[in-house]
């Protein structure tokens, strides 16, 4: 097997539960990817990610691209022999780094300019670049190279915006050479229905292996969001993976599960871990809370992680007060943990046609302190 296929097995009203067949092995959607941005999983071993029961992992164009380089990856084997992750891999096309580092004069037809955050070098990013960027990283999946707007924009800008994305989108795929890569298009169009509409339906036109939904989780509201995807789902294919990018909070992932949605990335389990917060049933718990000096309980008794089968409150906001890493690296276990976890009850969920009272169930006592 070279490129991965997708297989939607079971509908539980527009909730989707799939498989992504892979030279790895089977991986079920829905799914919550870990971002690996610098080809590692802050604080964490590839060894902690199995055991958290992770399946695509994502990685940062923008910043592999910057640091080593896509010729010492293309060298090393590509990214999976690089960090040694035996499972499927996903790049994206580092055009919401770039975008946050250039203003809107330097976008033009061509492509982006923007200095490095690293030295402050001009660097020029193009459709076709990111696209040879990633062929040589060798993830399993990749994405155009897409313009990632502010928020909020005028629906001018933002209709030239995603015209102009749909012109990227095409000159990538036109680049595109590695067969055992998908390569998915990006649907763009901000808050604005008819664009969001007219983006998806032009998107489809070009045929991908797979669609992403991006231009979420950008400054707007939770009600926006929501409507961003209900704006332009529908008009993608039932036979292809959908990616909600750059979401992670487990109330939004069960909202994108109920439109549709196959899978979702963010940082945030990882960066909340580091600041001493974790995801539990009942809602986000903050460790260095004082309350927690001598509570040696886990940080979730039903919790089947390594931190919590094997460390307690009480030890976290110690390892917290003393800044000891060790804190960071237990937390951002449990926080990936929580949100496999979450993708697998969802998937059980969705195969005894019981999602929307799953989604209810967890709302309830997540929202409820």
């Amino acid at each position: 097997m070279s490129k991965m296929k997708y297989e939607l097995l079971k509908n539980d009203k527009k909730a989707r539960y799939g498989v992504i067949h892979s030279k790895y092995g089977d991986f079920n959607t829905p799914m919550f990817m870990p971002v690996g941005t610098r080809a590692t999983v802050k604080t964490l071993s590839v060894e902690e990610l199995y055991a958290c029961n992770t399946g695509i992992v994502l990685a940062n164009t923008y910043h592999l691209w910057l640091r080593p380089g896509p010729d010492i990856i293309e060298k090393a084997g590509g990214i999976h022999k690089f960090m040694n992750y035996n499972r499927p891999m996903l790049t994206d096309s580092g055009g919401f780094q770039v975008f946050s580092l250039a203003s809107p004069k330097d976008i033009s037809e061509e492509g982006v300019k923007f200095k490095s955050h690293i030295d402050g070098s001009n660097l020029f990013l193009t459709p076709e670049k990111s696209i040879e960027i990633q062929n040589k990283i060798g993830a399993d999946i990749i994405m155009s190279f897409d313009e990632c707007p502010y928020y909020p924009c005028t629906h001018e800008y933002m209709k030239n915006s995603v015209e102009r994305t749909l012109r990227w989108a095409k000159r990538g795929k036109n680049t595109h050479n590695n067969d055992n890569q998908m390569l998915f298009g990006i649907v763009q169009g901000g808050e604005f229905k008819d664009l969001r509409e007219y983006s998806a339906k032009e998107t489809v036109k070009m045929d991908f292996d797979g669609y992403s939904i991006g231009g979420t989780s950008v400054g707007e509201d939770k009600k926006t969001m929501y409507e961003m995807i209900d704006n332009c789902i529908d008009f993608l294919p039932t036979d292809k993976i959908r990616y909600l990018m750059g979401v992670g909070d487990p109330l939004d992932i069960l909202e994108g599960v109920e439109r549709g949605v196959d899978i979702f990335d963010c940082v945030l389990p990882t960066r909340i871990a580091r600041h001493g917060n974790a995801f539990t049933r009942h809602g986000k718990m903050n460790l260095k809370n004082a309350k927690f000096k001598e509570d040696f309980t886990p940080v979730e008794d039903s919790c089947d992680c390594y931190c919590c089968k094997n460390y307690t409150k009480a030890y976290i906001r110690h390892l917290f007060s003393v800044d000891e890493v060790l804190g960071q690296r237990l937390l951002s276990i449990h926080n990936i943990r929580f949100l496999t976890k979450l993708t697998e009850e969802i998937r059980d969920s969705i195969n005894s046609n019981n999602f929307g009272e799953y989604k209810k169930d967890f709302i309830e006592k997540y929202t409820k302190n």
